[in-house]
C-alpha cells in the first residue's frame, strides 16, 4: 500500500516538473554545446538559435517528435559550417538522424556518438574529419545508413561495424583508411550468402552484415583481398585501393608501398577517465534502487517528499526567466574535451623556439603593431631575413584543444601560400612554458599601405606607383582565389593588410583569419557578413571571415582608398563608399575622386579603376566579376611603364629636357 502511495506521489511530482519545463534540458544543452563548437556560420544557420530558448523545435535544422518533447533529427547540410563535432550530442538520446553533410567539420568523430541507440542515419560526409573511425559506432544497434565519405579519416576499419545487424548502406570512400577489410566468411560461406553462414565457423566482421545492400570502400589504402561475402557489391566499390584484385582499378605500387600520413596524437584536457565515469554513472542511475526506498518509506516521509517537491517546482518556475545560459563553455565542460591534434600536417612547416624569436626581436621590445588579439614584432634572424612575428594575446587557461587544432590548421593553411604578392609564412612557435603561440612571416620593410596613404607619406605614391600596387594586389588575390585549391580568402582585406617592399611591391598578409575562433571562445561574435569591411575604423574592425565575394567588395573599397587617399571611414568625412558614389555615377566629375596630393594622373586609368569599383559594388554578389577577369582588365588597360609616367606629366618632361 505504501509503495502505491509513494508511486502516486512521484507521478504527481513528475507532472509538476513536466508542466514547468516540458522539453528535456539535457537535449537543449547538447544543442547549445553543438552550436558553441561551430565558429564560422557563413550562411547564418544559427541566426534563430536563441540561447535563452528552452524549446529548440523551431530552430533551423532541428526536427522534433510529434509531441514536441524530443529532438529526433538534426539536418544541417551544405551550410559551410566550420568547427568541431561536439561529443555532447549523445545527450539527445531520441535522435534518429544526424545529417551534417557538406560542411567544414574538423577534428575526430566523437566516440560518444556510439551512445545514440536510436540513431538510424549518420551522415558526416564531405567534411574534414580526421582520425580513426571510433569502434563505438559498432554500438549503434538501430543504424541503417552510415555515410563518412570524403573526409580525412585514417586507421583501420573497425570489425565492430559487423555488429550492426540493420545496416543497409555503408559509404567510406575517399578517405585515408588502411589495413584489410575486416571480414571472415566462415568455412562454408558462399559469396551469394551476403554474410549469412550455412555451417562451420561463424562469419565475422563485415560478413555479418546480412542487410547490407550498398557499400563503398573506394579510394582508400585498403590492402589484401576482397572478401568473398562482399562479391555482390559493385566492382567500383573497391577501386582506388591497394587490394589484390584484377577487375577494380587499384592504386600504383609506388602509392601502396607505404601508408598515408596518419600520425595523430590525442590531446586530452584533464579528466581522462570521463567515458568510464560516465558509464558508471549511467549504470548506477539505471539500477532500480528506488524500489527498496519505496518499500521502506513511510507515509510521513512521502508527505515530506511531496511538500519539498512542490516547493522546489514552484521556485524553479519563478526563477526560470532569470536564468541566463550564454553560448560559452563552462570550465568543467572544457575539462571534458578530447580532441585529436594532427601534428603530421605541420611536418613541412619550420618550427621556431621562443628563445630564438626573442633574440631576433630584441627581447620582444620591437613592437610594430598591436590589437586586442595580438602583438606584432619586427626582428632579424641571425644570418637570415627580417621577420614579422605575430603573437596571440591569449591566456593558457583560455586555450582549449579545439583552439590548438584550429591554430595548427591555420598554420598549415598559411604555409601553402607562395606568390610574389603575398607575404610568406616562414614558420610558427608553439611552447607551453611560458605559453606561446606565434606566427613568423617574412617582413616587408616599407611598412603598410595604410601608413603611406594616411600618415603624411602619400607623396611617395605617384599615380603610376599606385597603379602598380593595385595590379600587384589584384595578382595576389587572383592567385589566392583561383590558383589555390581550395581557394584562400583574406579575412580583413584593407590597406593595413597590404605591406610594401623596398620597391613598393605589395604583399598581402592575413593576420586575422585565425582570430575569429578566439573571439568565439570569449563571447558570441554574432552574425558573419560576406560584404567585407565597409565603414569601419581600421583599428576596430569586426573579426569576421570573408568569402571570395566579400574579398571582391573589400577590393573595391581598397581601390577607392588608393586613388583618393581617404580612409574607409573617418569622423569628419564619413564613409568613403557613400562619398564616392556621387562621383562614380557621373564621368565628368570623376577627377574629384583623385587624391589632391597627386600632381598628375591619367584619366584613362581612372576610368578603368572606377569601372572596377562599380563591378566590385554590384548589388548582386553572384554577378560580380571574378578577380581573374579584373586582373586581366588592369594588366591590359593600364600602362605602368616609365614612358607612360613621363608622358602623363608635363613637369616630368620639362625636368627631362633640362637634364638633357
Amino acid at each position: 500500500m505504501r509503495t502505491w502511495v509513494l508511486f502516486g506521489v512521484l507521478v504527481t511530482v513528475g507532472l509538476i516538473f513536466l508542466t514547468c519545463d516540458a522539453f528535456p534540458s539535457n537535449e537543449v544543452y547538447a544543442l547549445k554545446n553543438f552550436r558553441e563548437a561551430i565558429y564560422e556560420d557563413p550562411h547564418l544557420v544559427f541566426s534563430n538559435w536563441n540561447a535563452l530558448d528552452s524549446d529548440p523545435c523551431e530552430w533551423s535544422g532541428i526536427f522534433c517528435s510529434m509531441a514536441r518533447d524530443h529532438v529526433v533529427k538534426i539536418n544541417i547540410s551544405g551550410a559551410s559550417l566550420k568547427g568541431f563535432l561536439s561529443p555532447n550530442l549523445h545527450f539527445i538520446s531520441s535522435l534518429q538522424e544526424l545529417i551534417l553533410h557538406g560542411n567544414v567539420l574538423i577534428s575526430t568523430i566523437p566516440r560518444e556518438i556510439g551512445l545514440l541507440k536510436n540513431l538510424k542515419v549518420l551522415d558526416l560526409s564531405s567534411n574534414q574529419l580526421i582520425g580513426p573511425i571510433p569502434i563505438e559506432l559498432g554500438n549503434l544497434s538501430n543504424i541503417i545508413k552510415i555515410n563518412l565519405q570524403s573526409n580525412g579519416l585514417t586507421g583501420k576499419l573497425p570489425s565492430d561495424l559487423g555488429d550492426l545487424k540493420y545496416l543497409q548502406e555503408l559509404r567510406l570512400d575517399r578517405n585515408k583508411l588502411k589495413g584489410t577489410l575486416p571480414a571472415s566468411n566462415g568455412s562454408n560461406l558462399t559469396s551469394s550468402a551476403r554474410g549469412m553462414y550455412v555451417s562451420g565457423a561463424k562469419p565475422t566482421g563485415l560478413c555479418r552484415l546480412s542487410q547490407l545492400k550498398v557499400a563503398d570502400f573506394s579510394f582508400n589504402f585498403f590492402f589484401g583481398s576482397i572478401p568473398k561475402c562482399l562479391n555482390y557489391l559493385s566492382k567500383s566499390s573497391f577501386q582506388g585501393n591497394c587490394l589484390q584484385a584484377k577487375d577494380p582499378k587499384q592504386r600504383s605500387t609506388a602509392l601502396c608501398e607505404g601508408t598515408p600520413p596518419a600520425k595523430h596524437h590525442s590531446v586530452q584536457i584533464n579528466n581522462k577517465h570521463r567515458s568510464v565515469e560516465g558509464r558508471a554513472r549511467h549504470q548506477s542511475s539505471s539500477k532500480p534502487t528506488w524500489l527498496l526506498v519505496l518499500e521502506l518509506a513511510t507515509g510521513v516521509i512521502a508527505g515530506s517528499l511531496l511538500l519539498v517537491a512542490i516547493l522546489t517546482a514552484i521556485q524553479k518556475c519563478k526563477n526560470k526567466s532569470s536564468i541566463i545560459i550564454p553560448w560559452k563553455k563552462s570550465a568543467s565542460e572544457k575539462d571534458h574535451m578530447t580532441v585529436y591534434v594532427d601534428t603530421e600536417m605541420l611536418k613541412d612547416v619550420l618550427s621556431y623556439s621562443r628563445q630564438e624569436l626573442e633574440v631576433a626581436c630584441e627581447d620582444f621590445s620591437n613592437i610594430i603593431g598591436s590589437s586586442p588579439d595580438s602583438l606584432v614584432y619586427k626582428g632579424t634572424m641571425k644570418g637570415g631575413p627580417e621577420i614579422a612575428v605575430i603573437s596571440l594575446c591569449i591566456k593558457e587557461e583560455q586555450w582549449t584543444a579545439y583552439l590548438e587544432l584550429y591554430f595548427q590548421k591555420e598554420v598549415a593553411e598559411l604555409a601553402r601560400i607562395n606568390h610574389e604578392n603575398t607575404a610568406k609564412l616562414l614558420g610558427y612557435c608553439r611552447e607551453s612554458s611560458p605559453f606561446t603561440r606565434m606566427l613568423v612571416f617574412e617582413y616587408a620593410s616599407n611598412g603598410t599601405l595604410y601608413e603611406h596613404l594616411h600618415y603624411g607619406e602619400g607623396c611617395q605614391l605617384s599615380w603610376t606607383r599606385r597603379m602598380k600596387i593595385i595590379i600587384g594586389i589584384a595578382k595576389g588575390l587572383k592567385y589566392l582565389h583561383s590558383e589555390l585549391d581550395p581557394p584562400f580568402t583574406i579575412s580583413e582585406l584593407n590597406s593595413n593588410s597590404v605591406y610594401l617592399t623596398e620597391d613598393f611591391s605589395p604583399k598581402l598578409v592575413d593576420f586575422e583569419s585565425w582570430k575569429s575562433i578566439i573571439a568565439r571562445s570569449e563571447k558570441n561574435s554574432g552574425a558573419i557578413s560576406s560584404e567585407g569591411a565597409i565603414c569601419v575604423l581600421p583599428n576596430s574592425l569586426e573579426r569576421r571571415h570573408l568569402d571570395i565575394q566579400g574579398n571582391m567588395y573589400a577590393f573595391g573599397v581598397l581601390l577607392l582608398e588608393i586613388i583618393s587617399g581617404r580612409p574607409p571611414y573617418c569622423k569628419d568625412k564619413g564613409c568613403l563608399v557613400d562619398w564616392a558614389k556621387e562621383f562614380l555615377e557621373v564621368p565628368e566629375v570623376l577627377p574629384y575622386v583623385v587624391d589632391p596630393e597627386l600632381k598628375h594622373f591619367k584619366y584613362e586609368d581612372l576610368k578603368v579603376i572606377c569601372e572596377l569599383v562599380n563591378l566590385c559594388f554590384h548589388p548582386n554578389s553572384s554577378s560580380r566579376t571574378s578577380m581573374k577577369d579584373m586582373c586581366a582588365m588592369l594588366e591590359s588597360d593600364i600602362d605602368t611603364s616609365i614612358t607612360a609616367e613621363l608622358k602623363a606629366s608635363s613637369l616630368a618632361w620639362a625636368e627631362l629636357a633640362l637634364s638633357s
